[in-house]
């Protein structure tokens, strides 16, 4: 980059009296002091012209195929100079091409298309409702989510998160979500009814801390929802695409799901949700039922199915379960050496290392200054989720780095 190309582009200072202008302030206390420019596989430049290495896929693990990758890019510009939108009273190849692609790789063979992860869940929650109305009656509405797990911030998939740090100043919220303990059967047992509808959940805990369900609870899970007539909803939003190492999480445990949900990975950087759905399932939503503006149109679908095949096609997904078994194993060295880790966790590129003491946002700190983007989850916990075709090599820089960083929170 050019130093008259630096010159022309925002600083962060700019950036800063924008927002305190012109934007709502929800995002003041979580913003990095840069501006982003650019990116390239596993690397991102700010307006100043540094790069640093991401291993937290755009900051939310949305860019599963590193930034700007090739084939979507390509996808993007073809489907801009044809068609941009048409709502859903009309057919798109895209969208009819990427719903034939997720059938032919998932159990669930029915698409919704969305927007967000959110909307998704969104879906999910109202096809619940309604597949247990139309089977079951009007009493059966209860659903059954865990403790500690995250489903987005419209209201009814605040409701199902079992966060109450989300809920405060929201209430009164959406009833009909009960929360039991992670991984507990017996809690799950205990909640879990003839008022259950579905029992929702991530098969790994993503937004709290990379916690994997154990193969025991989601057997329960699935056993549960089969004893109740209830449906049993996977959360895949984060997981789903080659995250955890293999294409869907729930491939991991041996369970057929009735509903899953997908975004992040699914857009690699565009918006979209998807709801995925078996076909008994599926059959309790008519037309009418439900239905978005923007969901499915053609660009975001002609990315969406670049994308996907990109990862299926081109050993994406071998990829993360090898450099993130390297990584994880990495983070279980730093942890023998540095008494400040007390814990790590992880599937396939998830990972996530626990603090002795509060000092989760230092160590960010410093891995920024060296140029390593890495997330810090609340005070005391470090989660690293990045692009799932990072090399060895590049996973080696950012474990320096951070070796490094928790040597001087350690000494600070």
């Amino acid at each position: 980059m050019a130093a008259n190309d630096r010159e022309q582009m925002m600083n962060y200072d700019e950036a800063q009296a924008i927002e305190a202008q012109n934007m709502l302030a929800v995002y003041t206390k979580i913003r990095q002091p840069m501006v982003m420019v650019r990116g390239e596989g596993a690397y991102v430049w700010d307006s100043e012209g540094n790069r640093y290495l991401d291993l937290v896929s755009g900051g939310r693990a949305v860019t599963a195929l590193g930034h700007c990758p090739g084939a979507v890019v390509q996808a993007i510009r073809e489907q801009a100079g044809r068609l941009l939108h048409m709502s859903n009273d009309f057919y798109t190849e895209p969208q009819m091409e990427l719903a034939r692609l997720l059938a032919e790789l998932c159990v669930c063979k029915r698409a919704f298309f969305c927007n967000s992860g959110a909307e998704a869940n969104e879906a999910a929650i109202k096809l619940a409702r309604k597949h247990a109305r139309i089977n079951y009656g009007a009493d059966k509405i209860e659903i059954v989510t865990m403790l500690g797990s995250f489903h987005g911030r419209t209201m009814a998939t605040l409701a199902a998160t079992g966060q109450p740090k989300y809920h405060a100043d929201f209430e009164p919220l959406v009833p009909g979500f009960k929360h039991v303990e992670f991984n507990n059967i017996a809690a799950l047992a205990g909640a879990v009814n003839e008022r259950t509808c579905a029992v929702m959940l991530e098969p790994v805990l993503g937004e709290s801390g990379v916690y994997p369900a154990s193969a025991e609870f989601m057997a329960a899970c699935r056993e549960e929802c089969d004893r109740r007539g209830a449906l049993l909803v996977l959360d895949e939003v984060q997981t789903g695409l080659g995250r955890t190492g293999k294409l869907f999480a729930y491939e991991h445990y041996g369970v057929r799901p009735d509903v899953i949900t997908l975004a992040k990975a699914l857009g690699s950087g565009m918006p979209i949700g998807a709801m995925l759905a078996t076909d008994e399932a599926a059959r309790a939503f008519a037309p009418g039922d439900h239905a978005s503006s923007f969901g499915g149109g053609a660009l975001a679908a002609a990315a969406a199915l670049a994308g996907v095949r990109a990862i299926i096609a081109g050993g994406v997904v071998e990829n993360a379960r090898q450099v993130g078994a390297h990584l994880l194993e990495g983070l279980r060295r730093l942890a023998a050496k540095h008494r400040l880790i007390t814990e790590v966790r992880g599937l396939g590129m998830m990972a996530a290392a626990d603090l002795a003491q509060p000092v989760a946002a230092e160590v960010r700190a410093a891995c920024l200054r060296r140029k390593v983007l890495i997330q810090a989850v609340g005070a005391s916990m470090l989660r690293l989720i990045p692009a799932l075709i990072l090399t060895e090599k590049q996973a080696d820089a950012g474990l320096a780095v951070l070796d490094e960083a928790l040597g001087e929170a350690a000494s600070a």
